[in-house]
This record gives C-alpha cells, sequence and structure tokens, in this order.
C-alpha cells in the first residue's frame, strides 16, 4: 500500500501541459482557474503523460526517469512545508543547517524510492481520474480527494492530496488508506531523537543517503 502511494505522491509534481487523450479525467471544476482540485489534476496527468511517453520511446531508463522525477518533482513540491511536519517540535530547535539537511535527506530519499517504483512500472495503457467535489479548504491550505484507476480492469483506490497555496498551489503531503507519508517520517524522526537526539538522526541520515548513492 505504501509503495502504491509512493507511485500517486511522485507524479502529481509536473508543470507540462496536458498531453495523451489516453489519459481521461472527470468531475473536475472547470470555472475555478488555478484551483487546488484543478491543480492536483494537472499534476497527475502531465506527470503521467510525460512518463508514458518515455516508456513509448523505450527510453525509460532509471536514469531517465531520475531525470524526470528531479525536473518535474521538486520544482512543485513544497518540500519546506513536508520536512517542518515531519521534524514537528523540533524543527524551531534546528539551525539552518540542520533543516537544510533534512529537507535535502527527505527530498534524496523519495526520489530514489521514485526512481525504483515507477521504473519498474510498465503498463500505463489509461488512467481515469476523479475529483471528489467536496474538497476540504482553510485559508491557503486544502485536501484534494482523487479517485484513480490505473489501466482497464485496474482496481480502483482513492488517495488525499494535501495542499497548500503558495504562489501557487503544491503538494506536500500524501494519504493512503489512512496513511500519511509525511506523518510517516514524523514518527521515525521522533522516535529516533528521542532515543539517541539530532546529531545521532543526522548521522544515521547521512549513512543511509551514502548507500542511496553508491547504487
Amino acid at each position: 500500500m505504501i509503495k502504491t502511494a509512493f507511485i500517486i505522491f511522485s507524479i502529481f509534481f509536473s508543470g507540462q501541459s496536458l498531453a495523451t487523450t489516453s489519459i481521461q479525467s472527470q468531475d473536475i471544476t472547470p470555472d475555478i482557474i488555478n484551483s487546488p482540485s484543478s491543480s492536483a489534476l494537472n499534476f497527475m496527468v502531465s506527470a503521467l503523460s510525460s512518463l508514458k511517453e518515455l516508456k513509448k520511446q523505450g527510453k525509460d531508463s532509471k536514469q531517465n526517469v531520475e531525470t524526470l522525477i528531479r525536473m518535474k518533482l521538486l520544482p512543485n513540491l513544497a518540500m519546506g512545508v513536508a520536512t517542518k511536519i515531519a521534524l514537528d517540535n523540533h524543527w524551531e530547535g534546528l539551525n539552518i543547517q540542520q533543516k537544510q539537511f533534512f529537507q535535502y535527506y527527505i527530498s534524496e530519499s523519495l526520489i530514489q524510492d521514485y526512481v525504483g517504483i515507477l521504473a519498474s512500472y510498465d503498463k500505463l495503457d489509461s488512467v481515469q481520474i476523479s475529483v471528489d467535489p467536496n474538497i476540504r479548504r482553510k485559508d491557503n491550505k486544502a485536501i484534494v480527494k482523487l479517485n484513480i484507476t490505473i489501466n482497464e480492469g485496474g482496481k480502483p483506490f482513492t488517495t488525499s492530496l494535501k495542499m497548500i497555496r503558495l504562489e501557487a498551489w503544491y503538494v506536500y503531503d500524501v494519504v493512503f488508506s489512512g496513511v500519511s507519508i509525511v506523518k510517516n517520517y514524523q514518527a521515525q524522526f521522533n522516535s529516533h531523537i528521542k532515543r539517541k537526539g539530532v546529531n545521532a538522526l543526522i548521522k544515521r541520515s547521512e549513512r543511509k543517503l551514502e548507500k542511496l548513492n553508491a547504487k
């Protein structure tokens, strides 16, 4: 389930226009420009279109998928917001370098998860996406629920995007089957910091990054 959530999380961050007709969408509210729901749908369809084109051209190597993710995920992800939530009550006690490190660590960890998952995701014949009209919205934040079916005959599933409006709408978390990706990081970080402290968590995270970069 978590891996499926990672798949969905990764394909929301895209800046290109909508592309292929094989990807279908429903129930989007067309009269609200730059709404959280339309932004979520655009991210999804555009990113899937790009991934499908890579596969169509036979260029979906792990390196190319990683490049796609770095170009289209990071610029559209509210990474600072996600990292602050993940560090919870420890955030204010961190110095600038520590905050920057944890933001880098979470980014790189997610990217490598996405690369492995998306590079092995063979079939993208069709995708149907419907947006639940009941958008939960307060101030500059919103929760958008998407109903998704990948490929004909595939089992539909639902995921919720937590979004924040800065100069545009960005996704900072995804909840799938009641599980939040950012909250998962929060639980891991809190547990380690309480037992061994922030510096020990940084050292452990550095070792994990070294292993990721060595692959």
